[in-house]
């Protein structure tokens, strides 16, 4: 694909590196390209590799496709849908980098990078690319300028620059620059789905169908199969009680940089075509929209719900969350505001979304809790913070079950050498499983020290009790806190600072499934149809995070979220020519959403706690994606509707919104 990595050059400044590049004679043959993935899978197409002479790298399914058939023939109902899910480019602030060096006297190799992760990326280089023990690879992450899933593998150039360093005996630096970014990061989005919802007579679902052409890029990235398979099956069950859905995807090569993880990573898909499914079904059978999706919710009496495609959902509360997102968003004096718009020749919107997504991952995570000899509380993960707040959100976990002063611990993250083996920061992941982690970690903490507080206080076990950071015999005024214990624990086993002991713990978390965030986005726009130009003029979300831990850092990851949402439907759009070069390739021709752009947001929360974890939590660092891209498409729509135009595929840029209205 254009844009590829294909040679390294090694000089003492970057000038010099640039000079060197004119050097290099790059002998390529010219082959035909295809970017499209409904082309890709077209008969005589454009091969890209010799094992998928059809393009496919994998075709997958899940789902009842017996079920779904018959449901469909008998169908009162079916209305169709095909969707085009646009291209984007994971622009972080800080775009990739990483400085590496090689101490020869030991055989070491470190890389200090930008990641989501130390263990990933040591795991996808130490033995796979460098061919070396785990622990000859040294893995540091310092502050992330922004990740949102791109920084969660290791890439080319991590790789290239360590052997250089090895070569040279000298540390080598590597920055991306923005144009590398469009050229060669991992990739996002970027499929064609239709899809088929049947009702009955009263509105009643009764099967999905979905079907989905992703493209894949040139190359398999390491988690980008996981996004259109899993990923979109475990979340087209949303709200609803549908009987029977099945789901197809065909990942195909198209001659582009690889798609991998972006935010909300299959969650936005999923959303977008069961709520814009839901918003025809309601246009086709004259069914309100809001009691379309009433008459369809999971109630809370059915769970444990188990859906028809996976996942067994724990807990979630639809009707009172639409309700309050209905009431944040006055969508009772929508139509004033409207017939407002109108009279100033404006079409005015309004659009909502349901969607629940899953979150975790993978199940596990590690944590350990050392007591440092100085009196901190030292908690090392393999969680990576990216934006998220971990410093502040997991030390009010221990301070909360530990009962220690918040201002005593310290988070370590982002060294292999120090933070056991884990995942990363991705899927929503960090609080429900680094959290969960260390609640477990503390409980470990905890139950060591009743015993060496028997020991200390000549009590049985039995009789200790834990309270607000303090060890206590029932029933008498003997007491120690857990700090004083720890000292005196390591004092006793003359312990030097950094050596483990005590009431130090180290504990494996494993999640029994996955959470299930979910919630109602509502979205308000205004068109001006001489200009096609879209104005997001309100939004509501309501979300169901579960326990939320800390409210401002939560509304922080949904505004967030909510400003990629918008992106993606109002302008960023990555685009190839037919020959497979990037048009879009700076600022200047992809276009980013900017703070002048948001909206006034109005953010609730309507926690159910879930039932299988410790905390509670769900996670909350896609939802404002996943609701986003739904809430918006509808409204743009529904301001649409009073032109006869019943469908617009995002990007709605004001070109493409002129073109339609111009259309009609």
């Amino acid at each position: 694909h254009a844009g590829e990595p294909v040679a390294l050059v090694v000089a003492e400044t970057q000038g010099q590196a640039e000079d060197a590049l004119d050097l290099i004679v790059f002998d390529v043959d010219s082959l035909p390209a295809v970017v499209d993935p409904a082309e890709a899978v077209v008969p005589g197409a454009p091969v890209l590799w010799p094992h998928a002479p059809d393009n496919v790298a994998l075709d997958w399914r899940a789902g009842d496709f017996a079920a779904v058939d018959k449901a469909m023939a008998g169908a009162v109902y079916v209305v169709k849908l095909r969707l085009a899910n646009n291209r984007l480019v994971g622009n972080a602030m800080e775009p990739r980098s990483a400085l590496a060096s090689y101490d020869a006297a030991n055989g070491r190799y470190t890389l200090v990078a930008g990641s989501q992760g130390v263990s990933v990326v040591k795991a996808m280089l130490a033995e796979p690319v460098l061919k070396v023990a785990p622990d000859k690879l040294h893995v540091v992450t310092n502050d992330v300028g922004g990740g949102f899933g791109i920084k969660t593998q290791a890439y080319p150039e991590y790789a290239v620059i360590l052997v250089a360093a090895k070569a040279l005996g000298r540390p080598v630096k590597w920055r991306g620059t923005r144009a590398e970014t469009f050229l060669a990061d991992n990739a996002a989005r970027d499929g064609v789905i239709d899809g088929e919802l049947a009702l009955d007579r009263d509105g009643r679902f009764l099967a999905l169908r979905v079907d989905h052409v992703a493209a894949m890029g040139a190359y398999l990235s390491a988690h980008g199969t996981a996004v259109p398979t899993r990923n979109v099956a475990n979340c087209l069950p949303s709200v609803y009680t549908t009987p029977a859905i099945s789901y197809r995807v065909r990942c195909v090569y198209t001659n582009t940089a690889p798609i991998g993880p972006y935010r909300g990573a299959g969650r936005p898909e999923a959303a977008y075509i069961v709520e814009r499914l839901v918003d025809e079904a309601a246009r086709v059978t004259g069914i309100d929209r809001l009691e379309l999706r009433r008459r369809n919710f999971i109630v809370p009496a059915a769970f444990p719900y188990k859906t028809p495609i996976g996942p067994l959902l724990d807990s979630g509360d639809f009707a009172p969350m639409l309700d309050r997102a209905l009431d944040l968003a006055d969508w009772k004096g929508f139509e004033a505001r409207r017939a407002e718009a109108a009279k100033a020749g404006r079409l005015r919107g309004i659009g909502l979304a349901m969607f629940l997504e899953t979150a975790g991952a993978f199940l596990t995570e590690t944590t350990e809790i050392r007591f440092a000899g100085d009196g901190s509380v030292r908690v090392a993960t393999a969680a990576q913070s990216n934006g998220q707040g971990h410093a502040t959100a997991f030390a009010q976990v221990i301070a909360d079950r530990l009962g220690v002063p918040f201002e005593a611990i310290r988070i370590v993250e982002g060294d292999s050498d120090v933070v056991p083996v884990g995942l990363a920061s991705v899927a929503s992941r960090s609080m429900f499983m680094a959290g969960c982690a260390i609640a477990t970690t503390v409980d470990a903490v905890i139950e060591k020290g009743r015993v060496a507080a028997g020991e200390v206080l000549e009590a049985a076990v039995a009789d200790i009790e834990f309270a607000d950071g303090v060890f206590r015999v029932a029933g008498t005024d003997r007491s120690i806190p857990v700090l004083e214990l720890a000292k005196a624990l390591r004092r006793r086993g003359g312990l030097a600072d950094g050596a483990a002991g005590g009431l130090d713990s180290k504990e494996e978390y494993k999640a029994p499934e996955q959470t299930f965030p979910n919630g109602c986005h509502v979205c308000e726009v205004e068109i001006d149809p001489v200009t096609g130009i879209t104005t997001v003029v309100g939004y509501a979300a309501v979300d169901d995070c579960g326990v939320v831990v800390n409210p401002m850092i939560v509304h922080g990851q949904v505004h967030g979220g909510v400003a990629q949402g918008l992106g993606q439907c109002l302008g960023e759009h990555c685009v190839y020519d037919g020959d497979g070069q990037l048009l879009t390739g700076s600022f200047m021709d992809y276009q980013m959403p900017r703070a002048a752009d948001m909206p006034p947001m109005r953010l609730a929360f309507q926690p159910v706690p879930c039932r299988t974890n410790p905390l509670g939590v769900k996670g909350a660092g896609e939802a404002g994606t996943t609701g986003a891209l739904p809430a918006t498409m509808n409204a743009i729509c529904d301001a649409l509707a009073a032109r006869g135009i019943t469908h617009i595929d995002s990007p709605a840029t004001p070109q493409h919104v002129w073109g339609a209205l111009a259309a009609e």
